[in-house]
């Protein structure tokens, strides 16, 4: 059952309400404006647009241009009653569109279409952008102040792992600092029309192991004279795990963090009300790996650590025969790391394991460089925690669900605050995908959930 809103809350959802046709234009204009960060196309074109549309609104904000990278939008609304400052993480760059065939509508078009805007963007993570915005404006409108202090930070390369922000952020930390920090670059749960809310986030490792042989491919006549990288790729790669999907490098599992009552009543919690076996059809599945039960399923996304062959590629893919020894062979790993594995020595442990097991040869590129964000995990019992709890069963009418850890961090690594990832992507809005879109009563509601979250945490 929902709980009472208080009443200055209230005139706040009613003015977005009645201002929803212009918060529904600005974002088919954001949309509009392609910003993909992996082909580094329209990204400076859109933090203009951007910093254009936020002095429209009446917010403050300065462009900081990044060495080699796109720039970071920064802005500072001040509250004249509490002093607490609360970051608003967004990122302005989408992913690819393609493929381009698979559009229903051009995926820069923004059409407005079956109660949804269409586009890329729409979801991920431009409405997020728009939410903080809109609801920044709506408290100034109602309030003339706000319920605590604002520092917007909107980047342009989130999708491609923030390659420029790390050091940005590490030579200008004062920049960043806050007492806490969300974000609105999550979702709603794929059973229960709640937004789910993640407490911290597993890091990830990415890299390729590449096999070298012969300096160009051979004919197969000619195997017995020549290295076989793809069966060397093979047998490296049946080193890292056993059956059980337990990662078999030494001291991978140091430091690992030990649930206690909090994240098991979490899990709990989660299993009571998520459909598992709404989970489950929509995987494709008939069990969880290893038949493993909902609980166990649970704790082992949010804190087991896990190997994944991401790509695995060697010689040839083409129709018909070719009957070559490829002169290499690679795979695409992610290792996600959940608190408190040291992210910074992992690298290191996975290049000594491969020594020691006589695949010194296999070369190993980390893809995110030596700069890989750390794990984290917070509280429950942290304000932002239960701040953003609050707001999300005042805007929801229930209980989100509490997840122990997810992914986000890129700052965290140089300046700490404690951080929350939440948001209102629906489940059906194609993330990533074609036909990418954005529910308009999504949206105007995830306005309304930024405002919850600043009013909500501003009392704590």
């Amino acid at each position: 059952m929902s709980k009472e809103i208080a009443s200055e809350l209230k005139q706040v959802f009613d003015w977005i309400d009645k201002n929803q046709e212009e918060f529904i234009a600005d974002l088919q204009t954001l949309v509009q404006q392609p910003s993909v960060s992996a082909q580094n196309l329209g990204l400076f074109e859109c933090a203009d647009l951007l910093q254009k549309m936020m002095k429209n609104d009446g917010l403050p904000c300065d462009k900081y241009e990044l060495p080699g990278g796109p720039p970071v939008i920064l802005g500072d609304v001040p509250s004249s009653k509490n002093p607490k400052k609360l970051m608003c993480y967004a990122h302005y760059d989408v992913q690819p569109p393609e493929p381009l065939d698979k559009w229903i509508f051009p995926p820069f078009s923004a059409t407005r279409s079956e109660g949804r805007i269409w586009g890329r963007g729409a979801t991920d993570n431009k409405s997020g952008v728009l939410s903080f915005m809109k609801a920044v404006k709506a408290w100034k409108a109602i309030a003339d102040d706000l319920p605590v202090s604002i520092k917007f930070m909107f980047e342009g390369e989130e999708e491609v792992g923030s390659t420029h922000l790390g050091p940005f952020v590490r030579d200008n930390p004062d920049l960043f600092r806050c007492d806490a920090a969300h974000c609105l670059d999550g979702g709603m749960n794929l059973s229960v029309p709640v937004p789910e809310i993640d407490l911290g986030l597993k890091s990830i490792l990415y890299v390729e192991l590449i096999a070298h042989g012969a300096k160009s491919d051979v004919h197969s006549l000619n195997a017995p004279l020549v290295p076989q990288p793809a069966w060397e790729l093979v047998r490296a790669l049946n080193t890292l795990v056993d059956e059980n999907r337990h990662i078999l490098i030494e001291g991978w599992y140091d430091g690992l963090w030990q649930l206690g009552e909090e994240e098991i009543a979490q899990l709990k919690d989660k299993v009571c009300r998520v459909d598992v076996d709404a989970m489950k059809e929509d995987f494709g599945i008939k069990e969880f790996a290893l038949g493993r039960d909902n609980f166990e399923a649970m704790k082992a996304r949010s804190y087991e650590p896990t190997c994944n062959i991401a790509g695995l590629t060697a010689g040839y893919q083409g129709p018909g025969d070719k009957t070559i020894v490829p002169c290499e062979a690679s795979a695409k790993i992610d290792f996600r790391l959940p608190p408190l594995i040291d992210a910074s020595k992992a690298l290191g442990k996975l290049k000594k394991h491969l020594a020691e097991h006589g695949f010194s040869d296999i070369e190993v590129r980390s893809v995110l460089g030596d700069d890989i964000e750390p794990p984290y995990k917070i509280s429950v019992k942290e304000d932002i925690s239960q701040a953003v709890i609050e707001a999300a069963e005042l805007v929801y009418g229930y209980p989100p669900i509490v997840n122990g850890v997810s992914a986000e961090g890129t700052i965290l690594r140089h300046v700490w605050m404690p951080t929350v990832l939440t948001g209102f992507a629906q489940p059906d809005c194609n993330l990533h995908a074609p036909n990418e879109s954005v529910s308009i009563s999504t949206y105007i509601q995830g306005i309304k959930f930024a405002a919850a979250i600043m009013w909500a945490y501003g009392k704590m």
